[in-house]
């Protein structure tokens, strides 16, 4: 798996230089990264899709505006992502090793700002959300107690298991937003998805507002996201 923080940062970058000129990366970028990261789409696959996009807009003979977005992108990934299925299913190759002492880290790091978070519920007059957080934050630090055990570590089991813990943890953040907040980051993702939705289904900008709304919320409660695809 590509380091969380490298996989953001390698294509924020490439699109900074691709565009020639540096722009700050919109949640609704973040929030289409991520679900380009969660999807397992390789950062080769964006940076070629990011390529074939910025090409094709070149080649265009009337330019109205410029690429401000990743979302100009999105299809051109997923396009990528595609032929490199493709050639690995043609050319498969061994998987590498999962390195242990990483995912023991990843997931203590995650306990301790899960922890954090339940005191600031508990500050806040938050018991029964704060116990729910502590008590995440108790299985994590047992799932790394058991992956830096003799047990071999069943990478599906675990990830089924963080999948639970993060479902709880978004519904908590969920429950303690504020409707202002709600709707001001709702205001925030419609302006920036209008110049895009055309260029997306359906099924895509449902998927896109979630990982939006889902930024936001770990944003604000400093909270990372539990799944191995951010390790």
């Amino acid at each position: 798996m590509e380091n969380y923080f490298n996989y953001f940062t390698e294509i924020e970058e490439y699109f900074w230089k691709k565009r020639g000129t540096a722009l700050l990366v919109s949640t609704l970028d973040w929030a289409l990264m991520d679900s380009w990261k969660q999807a397992g789409i390789p950062l080769e696959a964006v940076l070629k899709g990011i390529d074939r996009s910025l090409e094709k807009y070149e080649a265009r003979r009337r330019k109205t505006r410029r690429v401000n977005s990743l979302a100009y992108c999105h299809q051109e990934v997923l396009a990528a992502a595609a032929d490199q299925e493709r050639a690995m299913r043609q050319h498969p190759s061994e998987p590498e090793p999962f390195p242990r002492e990483a995912l023991v880290k990843f997931l203590e790091a995650n306990a301790a700002a899960v922890e954090r978070a339940g005191e600031q519920f508990a500050a806040r007059a938050r018991p029964e959300s704060a116990a729910t957080l502590r008590a995440i934050a108790a299985s994590l630090r047992n799932v790394a107690v058991e992956s830096s055990g003799e047990r071999p570590v069943v990478l599906e089991e675990f990830e089924r298991h963080l999948s639970v813990l993060e479902d709880k943890m978004q519904s908590i953040l969920m429950q303690a937003a504020s409707d202002d907040d709600l709707l001001a980051w709702r205001t925030e993702m419609d302006r920036q998805l209008a110049p895009v939705r055309r260029q997306m289904t359906a099924e895509q900008i449902k998927q896109l507002e979630k990982q939006f709304l889902q930024r936001k919320l770990l944003e604000q409660a400093e909270l990372p996201r539990l799944s191995l695809f951010y390790l």
